[in-house]
């Protein structure tokens, strides 16, 4: 044992005390450690594994005392007549003396007002307060570590600061909020960390931080200290383009899989800024929406089982990286949409399972805390705690990425408990119903909350039922109240979209409702019509390979699809890939087959998914009153044996001027002749002239025009006048009104 100058041992501690520390496993290590004060002095105590020699300086590195080493432990002491305030450890671990900071000499760096939000579930911004933050305290550089644990025995931060071995930096706890902290000096961003969480259930676990900013590739599984990005001011502009009655067409992306290098790795966030950005803005689509990125560490996921929902996945590059993707998305006018997953969370050791030894974050009982369909685990949205940690993670994506709005995974997962579940494997709700009662009131909280802190945001809800009110303002009845979202993916029009294409044309006329039906309630919800990701993978097939037909009717049935959904009321969105056509299913694992360009009638179907896309931008009549049944009109929706749809949309109501759109869909091969429809009819000196036609040459088709569109003093369809017309095989057409003098400038 080293002699001890200006000291004595008898400020060791009791030995129980000094066993709990050496075996990590005592739950106050504040109390004990650094300085200590009473009548007869300071005794200060530090543990320090490993050490050969430790002294203690002033702040000006003079010698003040030597620490003496408790036998049989890591633990050094010394007792002083009188400490510094501030003072330094001079330790030498076999490598000559190295001067560093006590952190068992500084306070909580965490306020009370921000533990009793944290505590009640009203810190709206709890990133900010939990997680790895790089701060200067005293003029001392280093990292203030939080986390949430309130059954845990004792909580440390492992690191590549002090050799990941949990006796170096156990934690302070704070009990009415269940927070433990400390401020680790010289810690600095860039450090690789984890908590070392002792459970209540005495088994020891290695967790990532759930409000990791950063964390690194799998298979690592350690978080990184990574300051906050800087806030997004809202965006009057950004706020604009994200509106019910704004022209909104979506390009869906997996960033792994839109595009390889060269040597088949994936693109980093700079790459895909330059080439992904300008690729959909050329298209003509108004936003990207992005599977997601949160870290996750399987990649046959998607993002879909997130472990790190704070952290940009390493797979493209570092956080400032993506933020300069969303910035560069903003300067070329599109916004950013993120697939966001609360609905559920992933089993894998090092996530929020089990996270204190008890269910924390889930739910205990399988019944409630269990999904069968994605074998993974449910978050209790009945803990304030845990309610607070989602939705500030929904406006930390928002604010500090700038984010134009969230796409919520599997909502209809959530608002039932008997959800993809038997008899006898769900519980009822307190009123004996099958409503998840709990997720109701998180879901209409979050919107609630997003719609106060960052009006001009989108809240979109992927939801399959038939829950009233998705997207009616949020509200507390549950039987009329709505849960506050902006848009409600349209399901039903996508399956029976898709299932009419898929039959013989012949058959089609006994399937007429399969197209008409979606308009019985399009107004029923702010809907967005949805061609994801989900609809060309799991052996589901490519879009070109769902219809039939040889080639050219593949191809042209397609085209004929996206014309009518482009003219049918909602936003769009179409997932990548789907505007190239090709011939196999999405593969996560590889880029998409953009060779196929170079055949016509893959460019041609590119190409009509851009001019639809500029078509939607320039006529307001085909978006402004989306969600309003005064923007649109069935002109025929009967004429089973042609397989023919006919609707006018309008700008505003009652329209009679430039702001109206009639489209036309036939689903047959065959050129219908002299084809007599009627339209309501032109202002004095108008004319109806062709927008666009999916069968045009240009986009691969058979080039048959519509003809001289003639309007006729003949009534039909209860309009006093009529056009008639030549319906091109297998297509879409969109016809404006246009000024006689314009003739030939449209």
């Amino acid at each position: 044992m080293p002699p001890v100058a200006h000291g004595t041992l008898h400020g060791a501690p009791d030995p129980a005390t000094v066993q709990a520390l050496q075996n990590a496993e005592h739950g106050d290590p504040f109390s004990v450690l650094g300085p200590h004060t009473d009548r007869e002095g300071t005794a200060l105590r530090v543990l320090l594994p490993g050490a050969r020699q430790v002294a203690v300086t002033d702040a000006e590195n003079r010698w003040l005392a030597d620490l003496a080493q408790v036998p049989g432990s890591d633990l050094w002491c010394v007792k002083l007549p009188r400490l510094p305030g501030t003072y330094r450890l001079r330790v030498d671990w076999g490598q000559g003396p190295v001067v560093m900071e006590d952190a068992y000499r500084y306070d909580s760096q965490l306020r009370g007002a921000e533990l009793w939000w944290l505590a009640e579930g009203t810190h709206l911004r709890p990133y900010e307060a939990l997680g790895a933050h790089p701060l200067v305290v005293e003029g001392v550089a280093g990292v203030r570590f939080a986390v949430w644990a309130p059954s845990a025995r004792r909580v440390s931060v492992v690191g590549s600061f002090n050799q990941w071995d949990g006796r170096r930096h156990p934690m302070r706890l704070h009990p009415g909020a269940g927070i433990w902290d400390i401020f680790v000096p010289q810690a600095a961003e860039g450090d690789h960390y984890r908590f070392e969480v002792l459970g209540r259930d005495g088994v020891m676990r290695q967790k990532a931080d759930p409000y990791a900013n950063r964390a690194e590739l799998r298979p690592g599984t350690a978080c990184i200290v990574q300051r906050l990005p800087a806030g997004v001011p809202l965006d009057a502009e950004r706020a604009r383009a994200n509106a019910l009655d704004a022209p909104i067409s979506i390009y869906e992306v997996h960033l792994g899989s839109w595009r390889r290098g060269p040597d088949g790795r994936w693109l980093s966030y700079t790459e895909l800024a330059e080439q992904l950005v300008a690729y959909a803005a050329e298209m003509g689509f108004t936003h990207l929406e992005l599977l997601p990125v949160q870290e996750h560490p399987f990649d046959g996921s998607w993002g879909y089982q997130p472990v790190g929902l704070y952290a940009p996945t390493a797979r493209f590059g570092r956080p400032e990286e993506f933020k300069a993707f969303v910035d560069a998305a903003h300067a070329a006018g599109l916004g950013v949409i993120l697939d966001w997953v609360p609905a559920h969370f992933p089993t894998d050791e090092h996530g929020l399972a089990w996270f204190d030894g008890t269910c924390l974050y889930e739910h205990q009982d399988r019944r409630e805390g269990y999904h069968p369909d994605w074998n993974t685990l449910i978050y209790n949205y009945g803990r304030v705690e845990v309610r607070n940690f989602l939705i500030g993670n929904a406006l930390y994506w928002i604010e500090r990425y700038g984010i134009d709005g969230l796409r919520v995974d599997a909502v209809a997962s959530m608002l039932y408990r008997d959800y993809s579940r038997r008899e006898g494997e769900w519980i009822p709700n307190r009123w004996g119903g099958r409503e998840n009662l709990e997720a109701i009131e998180f879901l209409r909280r979050l919107n609630r909350t997003i719609g106060i802190e960052r009006p001009g945001a989108m809240m979109i809800a992927e939801e399959s039922t038939a829950f009233p009110g998705v997207t009616r303002p949020p509200s507390d009845d549950l039987q009329s109240g709505g849960l506050g979202f902006h848009f409600k993916w349209n399901m039903g029009w996508m399956n029976d979209t898709l299932r009419y294409l898929a039959r013989e044309p012949i058959h089609r006329c006994w399937h007429q409702d399969e197209m008409r039906f979606s308009l019985m309630y399009a107004f029923s919800e702010n809907f967005m019509l949805p061609i994801s990701h989900d609809e060309v993978v799991h052996g589901k097939g490519s879009m070109v390979g769902k219809m039939p037909g040889d080639t050219w009717q593949r191809f042209a049935t397609l085209r004929a699809a996206y014309g009518w959904m482009w003219g049918h009321p909602g936003k769009k969105l179409l997932f990548m890939g789907n505007e190239i056509g090709p011939w196999e299913e999405w593969n996560a694992d590889a880029g998409l087959p953009w060779h196929l360009l170079a055949h016509a009638p893959h460019a041609g179907l590119q190409r009509l998914v851009r001019d639809l896309n500029r078509v939607l931008r320039h006529h307001p009549a085909l978006y402004r009153l989306d969600h309003d049944s005064a923007g649109f009109q069935w002109l025929r929706h009967d004429d089973a044996a042609h397989a023919v749809l006919a609707c006018e949309r309008r700008a505003v109501p009652g329209a009679a001027d430039g702001q109206r759109v009639v489209v036309i869909a036939h689903f047959t091969p065959e050129v219908c002749h002299g084809y007599r429809l009627g339209l309501p009819p032109l202002p004095a000196g108008q004319r109806w002239t062709l927008l666009i036609n999916t069968d045009d040459v240009v986009y691969g088709g058979s080039g048959v025009s519509p003809g001289p569109l003639v309007v006729e003093d003949m009534p039909s369809d209860g309009w006093p006048t009529s056009v008639r017309l030549t319906l091109p095989p297998l297509a879409t057409v969109m016809l404006v009104p246009q000024a006689v003098s314009e003739e030939g400038q449209g």
